[in-house]
């Protein structure tokens, strides 16, 4: 199975967390950290690369934080992945140094490559917070049950 970057699980949770518990007012990142565990080294720097992106707004102020710069719809898991990166490294030359390797290995991981980031992009957050309601995951700030007698 192919790993994701802890990073790219991070932003994916936040955005996650933005969409699921965000509701008239923006979500700090306080509130993330304590919600999903994510350390705060990561999660600021990962909130910042998707304000810079336009996958998040940022909120200044004592009551700031974040807020999705489109509807959930509108955004993909895709979308973040690209901001954040796979951790693959496109840019430097190819590790294949073989005729194999060039003309076979690479335009197959290629491929699969492409193919999983088709399948992100056609996930939006809509369909991940429809996933939280329907495995019952409890948004914040709803009320708690109370079985006090």
């Amino acid at each position: 199975m192919m790993r994701a970057p802890r990073k790219t699980l991070f932003a994916i949770e936040a955005v996650l967390d933005i969409a699921y518990n965000g509701n008239a007012g923006p979500v700090q990142s306080v509130e993330i950290t304590k919600r999903q565990r994510i350390p705060r080294r990561y999660l600021e720097q990962v909130l910042q690369q998707l304000v810079r992106a336009n996958i998040l707004t940022g909120v200044r102020g004592p009551r700031g934080g974040y807020r999705l710069a489109r509807e959930r719809r509108r955004i993909s898991v895709g979308d973040i992945v690209r901001v954040i990166g796979t951790g693959d490294s496109e840019d430097g030359p190819p590790a294949a140094g073989s005729p194999l390797g060039h003309d076979v290995v690479l335009p197959m991981w290629r491929e699969a490559h492409d193919d999983f980031m088709a399948r992100l992009d056609g996930i939006s957050l809509q369909d991940l917070c429809s996933r939280a309601q329907g495995s019952q995951v409890q948004r914040a700030g709803a009320a708690q049950p109370d079985y006090a007698i």
